[in-house]
Parts: C-alpha cells; sequence; structure tokens
C-alpha cells in the first residue's frame, strides 16, 4: 500500500477488502459494500480532491485502484454539463455507482422482446432516479441502464466487480429508436492516482 495515497481512499480500499475477505459471492459483497460507497462519497476532502480531476468525456474512466486480491476495481468518472449517456449493460460484472458532486439522473430500462433475435433489442424505460452527492446505485450484471449529466459538471465514484475496459469483457449497448442491440467493450482505462 502506498503511504502517499489519500488517506480516506486508503481507509476506503481497507473496508472494501474486509467486506471481500468475509463474502465469497459478489452480490452480497456489492450489498454490503454499498453503505460504504454512501459514506465515502460524502467526504468533503475527497470532493475538494476531485475539483481538479480531469474529464473523462471521449469513453474513459479514471482507474484509482485495482485490487491485487480480490480483484474489484475503483474508478472515476468525471462529466461535462449535460452529458448525454448511452444506454449499456455491464456484462456480467456487479457495479456500485455514487455520486460525489453535481447531480444525475439513472435510467433504468426493461427488454421487452424475447432476446432471439440477433442484434434486436426492444426497450422500455422502467425508472428515473435524480440523484446528488451520496447517492449510490446497485448495478447487477445485465441490467440496462444509462446515467445522464445534469446542469453542472459531475463526479462518480465506481466500484465494480472486476475490471471492465477495453479488451477485458464485451458488454451491450442499446439504441431503442432503431431497436439494435451491439457489443462493444468498456471505458479506456486511464491509470489515476488519488496523493494526499
Amino acid at each position: 500500500m502506498s503511504s502517499a495515497r489519500l488517506p480516506v481512499l486508503e481507509k476506503f480500499i481497507h473496508e472494501l477488502r474486509k467486506v471481500w475477505s468475509t463474502n465469497a459471492d459478489n452480490q452480497s459483497r456489492m450489498e454490503r459494500a454499498k453503505p460504504l460507497l454512501e459514506k465515502f462519497v460524502m467526504e468533503p476532502t475527497l470532493k475538494a480532491h476531485s475539483r481538479d480531476w480531469p474529464s473523462t468525456e471521449g469513453h474513459k474512466n479514471l482507474l484509482l485502484y485495482v485490487d491485487p486480491d480480490y480483484d474489484f476495481v475503483i474508478n472515476a468518472v468525471v462529466r461535462v454539463p449535460g452529458r448525454k449517456g448511452s444506454i449499456h449493460d455491464h456484462a456480467n460484472a456487479w457495479v456500485l455507482y455514487g455520486l460525489l458532486d453535481g447531480t444525475e439522473s439513472l435510467e433504468r430500462y426493461d427488454r421487452i422482446d424475447d432476446g432471439k433475435r440477433p442484434g434486436y433489442a426492444e426497450l422500455k424505460l422502467a425508472s428515473v432516479t435524480t440523484g446528488s452527492q451520496g447517492k449510490v446505485d446497485l448495478v447487477p450484471p445485465r441490467s440496462i441502464h444509462a446515467e445522464q449529466g445534469g446542469d453542472t459538471r459531475s463526479v462518480a465514484i465506481i466500484v465494480r466487480s472486476r475490471k471492465l475496459g477495453e479488451g477485458t469483457v464485451l458488454q451491450g449497448r442499446y439504441d431503442p429508436a432503431t431497436k439494435t442491440r451491439t457489443e462493444g467493450y468498456g471505458p479506456t482505462q486511464v491509470p489515476y492516482e488519488l496523493v494526499a
């Protein structure tokens, strides 16, 4: 462990490792990690630190940490005001998405076709939840969703059960207008150290 790492991040990593070491399945791990992320994204020092983080526009994530033993990942995203997010799933990964700054809305979709036609998907908007600092969403595997930006710059911390990004696992991408489903790799992972 790096002694230069931001202390609130160091503590958060320690808490997550404890959860992973005492729970065998990813659903239990993520359910137990949710209140930890809710507390983490309320940390004033983290929010202040995030003011200098670079934008992740262009299909990128800041890669803050990959656990060497349990493979969970901590990412961050920095969105421009009014960002329009694409509709996607995270394949077989569990994801916690927590807002640190600004506001965003999470759209969840139901797939209403039978899934048997390759490249075809019919979606129906199931819910829209608007969140601000402290709001954490648990996104199960293959859950179809999109994050939409608010009126100001927004920052979110993401805990993933596994690394998602270029060359790792194909994720679903959806276009309700054309009723199509394609597959593609997740965001480019940009290593970014949070140092005190």
